[in-house]
């Protein structure tokens, strides 16, 4: 929390009835954030003004505010300088629990592939809809970039996966956003852990290249077929390394 709020946010918190419940003070500072009072960037109390506050001992500061760390609230900076800083990380602890679920073969390939081609043939529709000059630039600029980084000799998966983060930025929902980042990061996870050619790079730059052409020219059922065929090829590409693992 800025210096200005310093005073102020001695009056945030209040005791709570058990004082061996690390939850409850979690949850009190996870509804403060939730509402607003506290925001991304702000810095909370040191630890011993903390217990003081909510009238528990350090340690269960510690429980609660590793709790909330885990959760993806906050995160806690050690040295001069660091403390407890509000910080908005709950997108990657889903996208980790995606990936954790997906090594542990509770999802397999065949659901996250189809979940995500669903998923997408819905982005795709309303991004041609709600896209604005700026997201088609942004999406020309991911083409670019990736162009650039095979011209280089480079793999490009990580910006061919931003690809299609920026497409569902596109539609204008956050939601969409939030659901295939997810999906997402599963497939990244899995891309990045197995070998991959040059040539598969250039195919999917290619693909995303002639969907963003059909998209700017407006042709739905154009970019909805070029989008179908581009993650139907991701998903046999999938199976086949999967098959060659087991």
């Amino acid at each position: 929390m800025s210096q200005g709020k310093a005073d102020a946010s001695q009056q945030l918190f209040t005791p709570v009835k058990n004082k061996r419940t690390f939850e409850e003070v979690s949850s009190n500072i996870k509804e403060l954030i939730l509402d607003g009072t506290l925001k991304v960037g702000d810095r909370l109390p040191p630890e011993t003004q903390l217990a003081q506050q909510f009238n528990v001992g350090r340690q269960t500061i510690r429980e609660a505010l590793r709790l909330l760390e885990l959760s993806g609230f906050i995160t806690v900076q050690r040295g001069g300088g660091g403390g407890t800083i509000i910080k908005d990380t709950i997108l990657r602890r889903i996208s980790d629990l995606f990936i954790d679920a997906f090594r542990m073969r509770r999802v397999g390939i065949e659901a996250i592939t189809q979940a995500r081609l669903e998923v997408e043939r819905i982005i795709l529709d309303y991004a041609l809809s709600n896209a604005t000059k700026d997201d088609l630039e942004k999406l020309r600029a991911n083409v670019g970039q990736a162009n650039k980084l095979i011209k280089a000799g480079r793999l490009a998966t990580e910006a061919n996966a931003k690809f299609h983060g920026l497409l569902a930025k596109a539609t204008g929902n956050p939601v969409f956003v939030m659901v295939l980042e997810s999906i997402m990061a599963v497939h990244l996870d899995f891309l990045t852990r197995v070998p991959a050619g040059l040539e598969t790079s250039i195919k999917v730059v290619k693909a995303h290249e002639q969907i963003l052409e059909a998209i700017e020219q407006g042709d739905r059922a154009k970019a909805q077929s070029l989008l179908e065929a581009h993650l139907t090829e991701v998903r046999e590409r999938l199976h086949q390394v999967d098959q060659e693992e087991a």
